[in-house]
């Protein structure tokens, strides 16, 4: 059973989803950052021992998340493809075909696909959107007046149990004008931050997204 989480930022509601995408009430829209498709392809043909099978779980999980929401409108806030085309960018037209939403691209630094790829899928790039009181970016920005949604960073936090255990997983990261999303594709590391007593950190498991102290 998924269980998500809700958080609210300037008057707006936003349901933080395992998968590490967040759903926008207010503006029925799916945000996800950091897929990074063709990562895998990209590693295997350098001679990386990555499974064959990790290239489909990105499409797996990205099916799961839009059938849970129903979202009119899917923006993914950077580093959608990894590096240039690949066979992956085939499954992936193929795969944007069986997408009824709008797909809006907030352009990261790995997107270095042409933008003509992109709108030939019907796919609208931007440098940045934003909605009223909400920026979306794909790096983190700090602006006046301004609750900042991003990726870029893939957050994560180490765990520490009983004696010397720990374990490190991915989380939402929020402060006080900000939320980094964790990078949603599943061949990505993680950046540990160290939450200071006003973060807001929400860890994800495969399931379940829980806020910890």
């Amino acid at each position: 059973m998924t269980k998500t989480k809700t958080t609210y930022c300037y008057r707006q509601t936003f349901e933080l989803h395992p998968s590490g995408g967040v759903y926008w009430h207010e503006f029925n829209m799916l945000l996800i950052a950091d897929v990074h498709l063709g990562k895998v392809t990209h590693f295997r043909k350098y001679g990386s021992a990555v499974p064959q099978g990790a290239i489909t779980q990105n499409f797996d999980k990205l099916d799961q998340v839009i059938l849970y929401f129903k979202p009119a409108v899917i923006c993914f806030l950077g580093d959608l493809f990894h590096s240039y085309v690949n066979q992956e960018w085939n499954m992936f037209s193929n795969w944007i075909q069986t997408v009824e939403a709008k797909i809006v691209l907030i352009s990261g630094n790995h997107d270095v696909i042409s933008p003509v790829k992109y709108e030939e899928l019907n796919i609208h790039i931007s440098d940045e959107w934003s909605l009223g009181s909400v920026l979306l970016t794909h790096h983190p920005e700090s602006r006046e007046g301004m609750f900042n949604i991003s990726g870029h960073i893939h957050p994560g936090v180490r765990l520490k149990g009983e004696g010397k255990q720990s374990l490190t997983v991915p989380c939402f990261f929020k402060q006080t004008h900000q939320m980094i999303l964790p990078a949603f594709g599943v061949f990505t590391g993680k950046h540990i931050l160290n939450p200071k007593l006003e973060d807001e950190v929400f860890v994800i498991t495969e399931d379940e997204v829980i806020q910890i102290p």
